[in-house]
């Protein structure tokens, strides 16, 4: 839903969404709604309306919606490869994990062709005025974890149509593989750390933990001089039990090398192993994004410079929403 010009994702699905104090009232038919607690009304919001290019479909009959969604307000998202070796066994999967779940619905399917994605791309563009493209994928087997699938999907968008993407997967043993997704057309990347403490990490995603926090740092400082300072980033999840002090150590690591530290609230998700686990707190979320914005304004990286991808979208986080306080002044220590 969209607040005072900027869309946000808010959790409705989820176990700590049922004791929400909050109510959103249907929207009217602009897609306009109020939000109330009790008797009293807070403030107004809207939907996003449904995609146009929902309504189309392949050639060979698949839904477009099956094959990408609209994330936000004017993103496109898609999980190319839609299952993992990781997922395979609950003792190796990420326990956030719900890759299998949509599949297993029916409301995607296990692999998109980079013609496909090319044809939705143009479409979402063409009829919806999307701006830039996220394309994720499960872990396959193979040492490229990934890279080689998005490499030719990204290809087969770029075939298509001018659409900024950011590509997302684990480290590649081969860091030649970074080049190479660049050279196919990807103009942001994201290796997400998730957790960053080892002890956190194997307990939240054994599975992934496998590839170190020493890795992801040899790749990050491999991808950056190849994409670009901010146009590397990583997604970190607040709430599985790294500290503040945990988060804004290795964030400041990230910046200093030039990549960009998404700090999102942890979300549970219904059907997976951590869909009762508590979200974060206010406080707790504060404590890290107000100097964590500080950093970023101050090394140059911002939100709003970045090409495509999670970090430009802004809706799973306030992070942008605080870069924008703590550069009103012109600088942190301005603001301060």
């Amino acid at each position: 839903m969209t607040i005072d010009g900027q869309t946000v994702m808010v959790p409705v699905h989820t176990a700590p969404a049922f004791d929400s104090p909050y109510l959103v009232e249907a929207p009217d038919a602009f897609g306009r709604s109020r939000v109330r607690r009790g008797d009293v009304v807070l403030g107004e919001v809207e939907f996003p309306g449904r995609p146009r290019f929902y309504d189309l479909k392949t050639d060979d009959g698949v839904p477009y919606s099956q094959i990408a969604v609209l994330h936000g307000r004017d993103v496109l998202a898609t999980t190319v490869l839609q299952t993992c070796i990781r997922y395979q066994s609950r003792t190796k999967t990420c326990q956030f994990c719900s890759i299998g779940q949509s599949l297993s619905a029916g409301r995607t399917i296990a692999r998109k062709t980079p013609e496909q994605l090319g044809e939705v791309a143009k479409a979402a563009v063409e009829l919806d005025g999307v701006t830039h493209m996220v394309m994720t994928t499960g872990t396959p087997p193979g040492k490229d974890r990934g890279a080689k699938i998005l490499a030719e999907s990204v290809a087969g968008v770029k075939a298509r149509v001018d659409l900024p993407v950011q590509v997302q997967c684990e480290p590649p043993d081969d860091f030649a593989w970074l080049q190479r997704m660049k050279d196919a057309g990807a103009d942001a990347l994201g290796m997400h750390l998730e957790a960053v403490t080892p002890e956190v990490r194997r307990k939240i995603m054994p599975g992934k933990a496998e590839v170190s926090v020493d890795t992801y740092f040899a790749a990050f400082e491999a991808a950056v001089p190849i994409f670009g300072r901010g146009q590397v980033s990583t997604y970190i999840l607040a709430g599985l039990g790294d500290s503040v002090d945990e988060i804004l150590s290795v964030s400041r690591r990230l910046v200093d090398i030039g990549v960009y530290p998404f700090v999102v609230p942890f979300v549970p998700i219904s059907g997976t192993p951590l869909e009762s686990h508590p979200t974060p707190s206010p406080q707790f979320m504060h404590a890290i994004l107000r100097p964590l914005a500080g950093m970023l304004v101050d090394a140059g990286l911002k939100s709003v410079d970045v090409k495509a991808g999670c970090a430009k979208c802004g809706a799973c986080s306030a992070l942008s929403t605080y870069e924008k306080a703590e550069g009103g002044c012109g600088s942190r220590l301005a603001a301060e």
